[in-house]
């Protein structure tokens, strides 16, 4: 397929320390190419191999024996994880966050880490255009008017689906993505500007018979040669 080829992706975690005891619990990926999602996507349960904190529960929906039964370790689907994403730039909202934590159980699991460059912030993107305002990816919903109805807790494929919808608002919008390989070359038609229409029927007076003999008045008031004169004629 042709085309600029990026992966937005999410990951829930059982915390916030990737160098400590916490681990992944869900790691979801959508395709994107040039901007769009293709429908592409790549998910999966992981086992963190320790309790999930109720907290975190309350947020993700996601429990210790859920993940225990359905989850996988990560380990087991590292190369099918790193064969969908591929080369291509990795976009994450507060992607620091999420590269640590993916970054962290790619060397438990012995692959090569992703480098600082593989990955495109979506929240320093927000910062630096909307400085001082609300930078969460439910506040960038709300700004852009994207739903969020499919969503009532946080999971790794549907928050990666809302990230491209933000992404590509940020990136400028719908217009950017428009094909214009295949149309039909034309002559440009040019385009006029102020162009002054002729009313069909003229506009009728607001003006009352009072204040128009007033204003005539004020007129012949600053002498016959005042050229307001000729147009009361």
């Amino acid at each position: 397929m042709s085309g600029i080829r990026e992966v937005c992706f999410d990951t829930e975690t059982t915390g916030f320390h990737a160098k400590g005891e916490d681990r992944i619990t869900e790691l979801g990926c959508i395709e994107l190419i040039d901007m769009i999602p293709t429908g592409n996507q790549y998910h999966a349960y992981l086992n963190p191999q320790r309790d999930v904190p109720e907290k975190v529960t309350q947020i993700t929906g996601l429990t210790t024996d859920f993940l225990k039964k359905n989850g996988q370790l990560f380990a087991d689907v590292a190369t099918e994880f790193l064969e969908f994403v591929g080369d291509s730039k990795l976009i994450a909202h507060n992607a620091n966050f999420d590269k640590a934590f993916i970054n962290a159980e790619l060397e438990k699991s012995g692959h090569p880490i992703f480098s600082n460059d593989r990955f495109i912030d979506t929240l320093q993107m927000a910062r630096e255009k909307f400085p001082g305002s609300p930078a969460s990816l439910d506040a960038l919903c709300k700004r852009y008017g994207i739903s969020l109805s499919s969503r009532d807790k946080h999971g790794a494929i549907i928050d990666s689906e809302l990230l491209a919808e933000v992404y590509l608002q940020l990136k400028g919008g719908r217009m950017r993505n428009l094909d214009l390989k295949n149309s039909t070359h034309q002559t440009p038609k040019p385009i006029i500007h102020n162009e002054t229409r002729e009313r069909p029927l003229p506009l009728s007076s607001n003006l009352t018979t009072e204040q128009i003999k007033s204003h005539r008045l004020y007129i012949k008031s600053l002498g016959e040669k005042m050229v307001w004169n000729k147009y009361w004629r």
